[in-house]
């Protein structure tokens, strides 16, 4: 069954080892920021230093793990029909509207809809690591540094796919940062399957695991 995360809000669930996420931009343009605790002791979560560090690039796509950091990986992607995701930036919080976008009423964010999504699981806000964007399209300047955060290059209906490597509790949001998902709030859908979806051939490339918006099952 495939959920709906409504725009500027949080969600968190259990997934077990060998089970697999299906993220789904069902309008283009919209970012999910997700965390990923061990659920057998959430102290362990995902990472993005570790991720990235093992990688040896910025930018994590199909085959790559999502590691933790106690350097276990947590989460493999298997499928990804966008290539470009974001494992640099914080979940947007009261402080990045207010210290970036200037407001005088702010907007909790990411971090806030995470930290409530994942009281149920004893997981405090400080807890809470470096998030993957899903979908986030972040351009960093290899000679200065400087990074620009651009509209995502998700496609209405666009999907990645998760392979949990362990019990884990995830966390994800419809981010509620305008900068992130072209100044739109929109959903994001998700559902889990015991099977990896029939669509995905794991030993493709990226280009090759492209199947109709329609397919989302």
């Amino acid at each position: 069954m495939t959920c709906r995360i409504e725009p500027r809000t949080g969600t968190a669930f259990e997934v077990t080892k060998g089970q697999f996420l299906t993220v789904i931009d069902p309008m283009g343009e919209q970012v999910s920021d997700l965390v990923a605790f061990n659920a057998a002791d959430l102290r362990e979560h995902i990472s993005s230093g570790r991720s990235i560090d093992y990688a040896s690039r910025l930018f994590l796509t199909q085959g790559d793990l999502l590691y933790s950091n106690r350097s276990r990986p947590l989460l493999k992607i298997v499928a990804d029909e966008v290539g470009r995701h974001d494992f640099l930036l914080s979940p947007c919080s009261k402080d990045t509207f207010r210290i970036i976008y200037g407001d005088e009423n702010p907007h909790h964010g990411c971090q806030g809809n995470l930290e409530t999504a994942l009281v149920p699981y004893g997981v405090k806000p400080d807890e809470i690591p470096v998030a993957f964007n899903v979908f986030m399209n972040v351009d960093v300047n290899g000679q200065t540094g400087e990074i620009k955060v651009l509209p995502p290059r998700s496609q209405p209906g666009a999907r990645i796919v998760f392979e949990a490597l362990d019990d884990l509790v995830i966390g994800m949001t419809a981010c509620s940062a305008g900068q992130s998902n072209n100044f739109k709030f929109k959903p994001i859908d998700y559902f889990v399957t015991d099977a990896c979806p029939q669509w995905v051939s794991p030993d493709a490339p990226v280009s090759d695991t492209v199947a109709p918006a329609s397919d989302v099952s």
